[in-house]
């Protein structure tokens, strides 16, 4: 139970950076980006290649930031430039990006052209290189003794991935919350509010979008390089379903804690991803349910976190109507005795 838990977790943790990818597109521009599904298999697809042919991971996690980039810059060019519904730009992008991912995980073969999976099972990662930093230092047995006391039974062999995608997603979020509050980031803002208004104050909005779906798709194929060092794979087909699981992170995060600010609401998503992950968990622990029906479970939990919002708040909205009632019927009573007993005061002056 504990491990699959903290499995969750981990997974959650990544997923979150393209849950804030998702939300940026989603939510920041109100563009529904279907990139999402390609460059999130091109941020792995790139990583994958670039740690095989021998690049530090951190390279060639950074490059698959700049690849994902330069995907959302050109979703943004097809629906500004070439006039193309956001919703049809966001499709032909994620076909285009199939056969460009295909490629780009051939390059590490010479029989073929295209490859569908790069496995990197002894291949160094970000997540292997912080692991052998963190064994000298004896946190990892210090936590599990720790827990072995508390009666856990299934320990984690590791912390340092944990620890790592940690500290990124919190720089993460910092740096997302800090580029939404600048110029450009209020300008991108406000043209997803509002596109007729920016455009009123000559404000280039076709850049903005274009900036826009950039950063969220740089964050989504940085979350694929992660994904896949952690998974120690590449695969064509791991994209499939990621704007759901991002779409239903920050619906989660939003429905629990609300989007008053904008740190409050990064650190919704962040927490609905994690909180997203972790129902999948306990819902595949059920007997009768199969790995084969994660698409389902995800479908009946954005469901879930889409209806009842509504629901509890229709019952709030009911309950707030009749305290409102009960509070004008006190005072409607309390003026009425009140005018009874003046006039029972002035029938007994008299």
């Amino acid at each position: 139970m504990f491990a699959s838990l903290f499995g969750a977790f981990e997974q959650g943790i990544i997923f979150a950076i393209m849950a804030l990818g998702v939300y940026l597109s989603f939510r920041v521009l109100d563009f529904p980006d279907l990139t999402v599904d390609g460059s999130f298999v091109s941020g792995a697809a790139v990583a994958a290649t670039m740690i095989l042919f021998g690049y530090h991971p951190a390279i060639a996690t950074a490059v698959a930031l700049i690849v994902g980039f330069m995907a959302g810059c050109v979703t943004g060019l097809l629906h500004t430039k070439g006039k193309i519904n956001a919703l049809l730009a966001g499709i032909l992008m994620m076909i285009a990006l199939y056969s460009i991912n295909l490629r780009i995980m051939g390059l590490t073969t010479e029989n073929s052209i295209g490859r569908p999976n790069i496995p990197l099972l002894n291949a160094e990662t970000l997540f292997s290189k912080f692991k052998a930093f963190l064994a000298p230092l004896g946190i990892d047995n210090a936590l599990n003794q720790l827990l072995s006391m508390m009666g856990v039974r299934y320990l984690p062999s590791t912390w340092a991935t944990l620890f790592i995608v940690a500290i990124i997603v919190i720089i993460i979020k910092f740096i997302v919350d800090w580029f939404l509050k600048t110029e450009v980031g209020l300008a991108i803002r406000a043209t997803g509010d509002n596109k007729k208004m920016i455009r009123s104050l000559s404000a280039n909005t076709d850049t903005l979008v274009i900036i826009g779906l950039g950063f969220s798709n740089a964050l989504v194929a940085f979350s694929g390089a992660l994904f896949a060092q952690y998974t120690k794979s590449a695969d064509i087909s791991m994209g499939i379903g990621m704007i759901i699981i991002g779409l239903a992170s920050v619906i989660i995060g939003e429905a629990i804690f609300g989007t008053k600010t904008i740190v409050r609401t990064t650190l919704a998503v962040i927490v609905g991803a994690i909180i997203y992950r972790i129902v999948l968990a306990l819902a595949l622990r059920v007997d009768f349910l199969d790995t084969g029906d994660m698409k389902l479970i995800t479908a009946a939990i954005v469901i879930c976190a889409l209806i009842l919002p509504q629901y509890f708040e229709k019952r709030r909205e009911k309950a707030r109507k009749a305290r409102r009632h009960e509070e004008r019927l006190a005072e409607r009573n309390f003026s009425l005795n009140k005018e009874g007993n003046a006039i029972v005061e002035a029938r007994t002056n008299k």
